[in-house]
């Protein structure tokens, strides 16, 4: 199987699964339109942990759909296939998470301004939000995936998934904040925006070979 092919297949699955798409925007909007009537009236203190909650739900969000990411194809033996196979089993890796990120991180960014607006955020921290999106939320995914090849092997691994990603996770969380925090206060975003990058750039070289480390041990 190419590696395109499998892009294109897990995204398919993703979908039907419900593990990407209208699943995760619903469940990404219901954790943003919660905040507002937990805070109350008090809009500036809405706005200024707005970012956080924007952050924090997606990453939840990202969660769902995780535990099959490797788990179908090892029930089903293509994992098997894919160890024997030509291809790299870190190129595998990447392309799994690309796929994740497709079905479940793309509809999200097109949620956000939506999101972003029940939170009070203006136009500037909304443009911010969605450059930090897509700049972290490639790592997040990486990271998944090496919480889902850990736990590949193991029935109803969900909770463990979370428990693996969630400390992970934090590198990544801190600096989307941040950025959008400092155009909310009207200061440079591009540093946050740089260590971001950098925080994923990692994640791309070093995901890869611990998530394939993992499969390989759970032969």
């Amino acid at each position: 199987m190419s590696l395109l092919a499998l892009y294109v297949r897990d995204v398919r699955l993703a979908w039907a699964a419900g593990g990407g798409g209208p699943v995760g925007v619903i469940f990404y909007l219901a954790v943003t339109a919660v905040a507002p009537f937990a805070v109350g009236p008090d809009l500036p203190l809405l706005t200024r942990i707005g970012p956080a909650l924007l952050w924090i739900a997606v990453l939840l969000a990202l969660l769902l759909g995780l535990e099959r990411l490797f788990q179908a194809d090892q029930e089903d033996g293509t994992l098997d296939l894919l160890r024997l196979g030509d291809t790299p089993l870190e190129l595998v890796v990447l392309m799994k998470a690309a796929a994740h990120w497709t079905a479940a991180a793309l509809p999200l960014l097109a949620a956000t301004p939506f999101a972003a607006l029940l939170l009070n955020l203006d136009g500037a921290a909304i443009l911010v939000t969605l450059a930090t999106f897509l700049v972290g939320t490639p790592a997040l995914a990486l990271v998944g995936a090496v919480g889902a090849a850990v736990a590949v092997s193991l029935r109803r691994a969900g909770v463990l998934i979370a428990i693996l990603v969630l400390p992970l996770s934090v590198p990544v969380v801190i600096f989307g904040v941040s950025a959008i925090e400092a155009a909310g206060a009207g200061r440079a975003v591009g540093p946050s925006l740089a260590l971001l990058g950098a925080v994923t750039l990692v994640a791309a070289v070093v995901a890869p070979l611990a998530a394939a480390a993992a499969l390989r041990e759970s032969e």
